[in-house]
């Protein structure tokens, strides 16, 4: 019988609700936390914030990508 081990995973919290940052298109070096190497917004399952914090995320890079603030792709 096949034995699966089991790992504790904690639960993530949104950051943005505990340090009660503010989520700003300007604040690239915040926002590029939230973005791949590739250009792609991480999903909520991997980052840990709350569904509200995820959309003013998401609106705020599309904001900073549309001002050339942050790149649409960071790699060739």
């Amino acid at each position: 019988m096949a034995f699966v081990k089991r790992r504790f995973q904690r639960k993530k919290v949104c950051r943005f609700c505990t340090e009660t940052i503010d989520i700003d298109y300007k604040d690239v070096k915040l926002l590029r936390q939230f973005v791949t190497e590739r250009g792609k917004i991480m999903p909520r399952r991997l980052t840990g914030t709350c569904a509200r914090h995820q959309r003013q995320l998401a609106t705020a890079v599309k904001t900073a990508r549309i001002i050339a603030l942050l790149p649409f792709s960071l790699t060739k």
